[in-house]
């Protein structure tokens, strides 16, 4: 269907823009140094970075159609082919080996990620939630994500960068349900996105997350970031589906056993693959930037 395609193209996009934006933070730690406020403005001089943003920017869009025309539960779980993607791009761009155990789990994940939407199967829904859903929503991964920020402050690098990955894959989520809002709106005409809420709401989200996922990056401890923020957005979204859209998945138990399963090997494969997202020089403990 055409949401799997764009959804996959997202991901590719997701990708290539996130290997970039570790690139940049590789090759100049000290802008990634400093206040949280002015990261973005600090990383916004270097040209990779900006090229990673732009690639991130086409993957939202391929994204916010693919939402818009199909189920949240299906389309975010597959932007975990994103850290498949990462692979060879990250090889290329930032020194990154890739290994037997590297692969393995890679088709790992692309096998159960296929199982899960073919297990789960996820259905119906609608285009928007009423608002007090949407306020219990946003009040409970956006708390989280805040507890998350502030117990990073004083934690080691590693969790620190997990707690930080962990909030930004919750506003990941968060930002998807907000853009498959908006998406609907955009259906009755362009302009009228403007006298709504959903995307001023989006844009505040959108930033938070943006930042709490550069911060991660840019402490040094990828597999970490990358793992947690990966392993929430899918989840939370999954539950932003049921709860907010009315969208409905396998409802026998043979199907929620399998389908948990297949999600959980997924997860597995993602903690496999984080750690290929660390380049061998930071790996062996040099050149990492403090946040």
């Amino acid at each position: 269907m055409l949401e799997i395609l764009l959804a996959l193209v997202a991901a590719l996009l997701f990708a290539l823009g996130t290997v970039l934006q570790q690139k940049a933070s590789l090759d100049a730690p000290s802008t990634a140094e400093g206040s949280h406020s002015g990261l973005l403005l600090r990383m916004a001089r270097r040209p990779v970075w900006l090229a990673g943003i732009a690639a991130d920017a086409l993957g939202f869009g391929a994204q916010a159609v693919a939402l818009t025309i199909g189920q949240i539960a299906v389309v975010q779980p597959l932007l975990i082919a994103s850290v498949v993607f990462a692979l060879p791009l990250g090889a290329r761009l930032t020194g990154q080996h890739v290994g037997r155990r590297d692969v393995g789990a890679a088709v790992l994940v692309t096998v159960a990620l296929a199982a899960f939407l073919v297990v789960a199967n996820p259905s119906g829904g609608r285009s928007d939630a009423p608002l007090h859903a949407w306020v219990i929503a946003g009040a409970a991964l956006g708390g989280a994500s805040a507890l998350l920020a502030v117990l990073a402050r004083r934690a080691p690098r590693k969790l620190k960068a997990a707690l930080l990955g962990a909030g930004a894959g919750l506003l990941f989520a968060l930002s998807a349900a907000l853009t498959k809002a908006v998406g609907d709106q955009i259906r009755h005409g362009l302009l009228t996105i403007f006298s709504d809420w959903h995307l001023y709401a989006l844009a505040v989200v959108g930033y938070a997350s943006l930042t709490l996922n550069q911060l991660a990056l840019a402490t040094g401890a990828l597999a970490p970031a990358i793992a947690t923020s990966m392993a929430l957005d899918p989840i939370a979204s999954v539950v932003l589906g049921v709860a907010l859209f009315a969208e409905t998945l396998s409802a026998t138990a043979l199907g929620t056993a399998v389908g948990i399963a297949a999600l959980a090997a997924t997860l597995a494969g993602i903690a496999v693959l984080a750690h290929a997202w660390e380049p061998p020089a930071l790996a062996r403990g040099a050149q990492r930037p403090s946040a």
